[in-house]
């Protein structure tokens, strides 16, 4: 596998075990910020869904295999699942903290692009970290930060 779809790899499986931490977060929050926090982890679990799909495509159109268990995904991912019953802070504190570490993983990913000269990964990942620095902001500003 070469190392641009190995870059792709990682952020597929951050991506799918991050979707599943969002849909967690969404279920199980409760308190004061329930119906805000309800909904935008429904909205950030649906944008993983939209990554996750243009990030396997990318993968595809390299001539490679996206990953496709949930095993290979939890083995290769920087982001970890989550099952302990956290506070409504504390799962924003959480989604922020990685959604950080997801920036710092692309930011070498879209130096690795740039240096082989593949635009068409590049743009599709420096999309994914603007959006992410948006949301690492705004979590930032929920937290009081």
């Amino acid at each position: 596998m070469s190392a641009m779809k190995t870059v792709l790899n990682k952020q597929l499986a951050n991506w799918i075990v991050m979707e599943m931490k969002l849909r967690h977060f969404h279920w199980h929050v409760k308190g004061p910020h329930f119906f805000t926090l309800h909904a935008k982890f429904e909205e950030l679990y649906n944008e993983a869904a939209e990554h996750i799909d243009v990030l396997a495509e990318r993968v595809r159109a390299l001539g490679d295999d996206a990953l496709t268990t949930l095993s290979e995904a939890l083995k290769l991912a920087s982001i970890q699942e989550e099952a302990a019953p956290r506070s409504a802070e504390q799962m924003v504190a959480a989604v922020r903290h990685d959604f950080s570490l997801m920036i710092d993983e692309l930011q070498a990913g879209l130096s690795y692009a740039e240096s082989i000269g593949d635009e068409a990964s590049h743009d599709l990942l420096l999309d994914i970290h603007a959006g992410l620095q948006k949301h690492v902001w705004m979590l930032g500003a929920f937290l009081g930060e």
